[in-house]
Order: C-alpha cells, then structure tokens, then sequence
C-alpha cells in the first residue's frame, strides 16, 4: 500500500514542497521563511505514496560533525494512521550511513515521541522550542546491523 522512494526529479520535489507545506505552514503555522532551510539541497528526500497518491515527505542529511540527522517528516492528515510515517522511517533508516562514533538522531515534536520510540530512539537532553512547537532531540539506539527491527 505505502511505497518510499527517493526524490530524483523536479515532479516529486514540488509535491513533496506542497506536502510539507500543508503540514508545517498551514497545519502547524511555521512561518514559511522557516521552513525552506539552506539544507534542501544537500538532504536526501523521499516521497511516500499511498496507494499511488504523494501522502507523506522525508528527508536526512550528514550534519557539519558527521552524524545523520532525521528531518522534516510530513504525513497528509488524511493518510495519518494508514502506515505512512513507519514507512518513512524505516526508509531512512535503512538509507543512513550507519558508521562507529556517529549519531543517528532527530528533533521530534513532543507529542509524537512515543512514535519514534517503536523505531529505537531515546530522549536526550531537554526539551526546547523549535520554530514555536516543543520539540525532544532523540537519537536512535538501534543495532547497526538491523535498524528496522
């Protein structure tokens, strides 16, 4: 039913640029200017379909210490709930480089931390506000060798 698949053309970054859109901007009022960042062009997309429908948007990138970090997930609310998001990430986590000394991790909304926490992600640190929604940094404690166990 849900199928990921990395973003290779133009088609598929407009419909991923609308996904997020809907859900940060209009949903969750981030200010635009927020949501559009200088590392669009460096992260790795993907596009989940739902039944051949565009339904959710991911994307992960190496940061400047070298550690991966999860971002910007986007589920329609109409395809919440059907498998989207836990398809999305069990994508990336089977995409990521996973080498020794380096965190996987994410910012995760507060109230979808137990989501994350199915997947092998803990809670590190305190909580803090990023772009006017409470956020936990969680950073994934999966084995190396299987991370969608």
């Amino acid at each position: 039913m849900t199928e990921v698949l990395r973003v290779e053309d133009d088609d598929d970054f407009e419909k991923i640029f609308r996904i997020r859109k809907i859900v940060f901007v209009m949903e969750q009022n981030v200010p635009e200017e927020e949501e559009w960042d200088e590392f669009e062009h460096i992260s790795r997309h993907y596009i989940a379909r739902y039944n051949q429908i565009a339904a959710g948007t991911a994307r992960w990138r190496i940061t400047m210490t070298g550690d991966v970090k999860l971002e910007r997930f986007a589920v329609l609310a109409e395809y919440r709930g059907h498998g989207v998001g836990e398809a999305l990430v069990r994508a990336l986590l089977a995409d990521v480089p996973k080498r020794e000394g380096y965190k996987i991790y994410l910012h995760a909304q507060i109230q979808v931390q137990k989501f994350y926490e199915r997947f092998g992600f803990v809670p590190e640190g305190e909580l803090f506000d990023e772009a006017g929604i409470t956020h936990v940094k969680m950073v994934w404690k999966g084995k190396n060798d299987n991370p969608v166990s």
